[in-house]
């Protein structure tokens, strides 16, 4: 993909943005775009290998940092958030590493919400911390509690919204204000929104990371993530990338690139079910809570409203009970997948006190709101009258 001012790409909507931003044809004139499985290039001579070397050519030198499949899809993910730049990684982690690596180092502080990934927490508390980094933990949706915990070496503030599994929202445009105030960065997790429903960037943040596991893909079929921002912080990952190689392959890359092409369809369907099972969800008497920024109850109902295009596909509900009883309705399911992935065309459900947040203290999984009686579901794009017929197998039994 050029920038010229003539690029008819320039200023074109998302969904032609997720078919053709980033595509480049070889001489053959594929109309889709090749996988380019090769681990290295062939210079024309000594001197233009040292050329590409050395970053006067930007053309292609190895495949753990430079593969034209894998720049098509970086290309393409920046042009939807409404980034200069873009860095794939081989897992949504091994994204959130890469900004770690190449923002933090020994003395620096930073600030994280409690309702993260378990794994986000994990790389923060016992590896982070582990070369020197000092890290503090907030309540997301407390502006107050994230700028009282910044200090003079607070380098960064990670957040995902709408957060994992408790669909919390955050106010992205006060966190960034404070941010800048303090002269901090502002690192959001994007992947349950993806840019069809939310661009972070649009609305404050410094860099945003994905899973393109999840929605980017859409069925369950590779494992990567990406890293998205300006150009300056994505220059300094692919230098990390160069050297340490948590790379995405070519193959995972086509992949990625063929769901981008349905990826705003797939978010408008995975919302509307998502929003139809929670209502029905509120009606069942087995059920204490439901967590779904698409109810008005929601406390980021109208936050989520005007900062997203949609309210997204996951869910959580708290059963009356406790591990038991959310285990039986996880167990009766016949259609839904029992597997901790979300962002999958097919309905997947979990326990995440035991899963996703099992890793996590008793005291952290408090602190986040993950209790034994909490099921998350990654609502797909099958029948919902099924849906709910599924969880009422389990339900009839409380």
């Amino acid at each position: 993909m050029n920038h010229f001012d003539d690029d008819p790409l320039l200023h074109a909507g998302i969904d032609t943005l997720a078919v053709r931003a980033g595509q480049t044809r070889s001489a053959e004139g594929e109309h889709s775009e090749p996988i380019y499985t090769t681990s290295s290039y062939v210079f024309e001579s000594a001197a233009a290998a040292a050329a590409r070397f050395s970053g006067e050519d930007p053309g292609n030198v190895y495949s753990r940092y430079t593969n034209p499949t894998v720049r098509m899809f970086q290309d393409r993910i920046a042009a939807l958030e409404g980034a200069e730049a873009a860095a794939a990684t081989s897992s949504g982690m091994a994204a959130i590493l890469a900004v770690c690596m190449t923002q933090l180092q020994s003395g620096d502080h930073v600030v994280c919400s409690r309702a993260v990934f378990g794994t986000t927490t994990a790389l923060f508390n016992r590896y982070m911390k582990k070369f020197g980094v000092e890290v503090s933990f907030v309540t997301a949706t407390d502006l107050a509690e994230w700028e009282g915990a910044i200090k003079p070496n607070t380098k960064l503030l990670f957040l995902e919204t709408p957060s994992n599994p408790l669909c919390e929202v955050v106010d992205l445009r006060a966190l960034s204000a404070i941010a800048r105030a303090k002269g901090c960065l502002l690192v959001v997790d994007n992947c349950f929104c993806t840019p069809a429903l939310q661009k972070p960037l649009e609305l404050g943040a410094d860099i945003v990371v994905h899973s393109a596991t999840k929605y980017l893909d859409g069925q369950g079929r590779c494992v990567g993530g990406v890293v998205v921002g300006d150009k300056v912080y994505i220059d300094e990952v692919i230098v990390f990338l160069r050297t340490a190689g948590p790379t995405m392959s070519p193959f995972n890359a086509w992949v990625f690139l063929k769901g981008l092409e349905t990826l705003r369809l797939r978010m408008d369907a995975h919302s509307s079910n998502a929003l139809q099972l929670a209502r029905w969800l509120q009606q069942q008497p087995q059920v204490e809570k439901v967590y779904y920024a698409g109810l008005p109850d929601h406390p980021g109902h109208e936050l989520a409203a005007q900062q997203q295009r949609g309210f997204g596909g996951v869910l959580s509900f708290c059963v009356r009970g406790g591990r038991e009883e959310a285990w039986k309705v996880i167990d009766a399911t016949r259609i839904m997948s029992l597997t901790a992935n979300l962002g999958d065309a097919k309905t997947t459900i979990v326990h995440p006190a035991t899963t996703t947040h099992g890793r996590l203290s008793a005291e952290e999984k408090a602190q986040a709101g993950i209790t034994e009686n909490l099921i998350r579901v990654s609502v797909g794009l099958e029948d919902v009258a099924d849906l709910q017929a599924d969880l009422q197998r389990g339900l009839a039994l409380l």
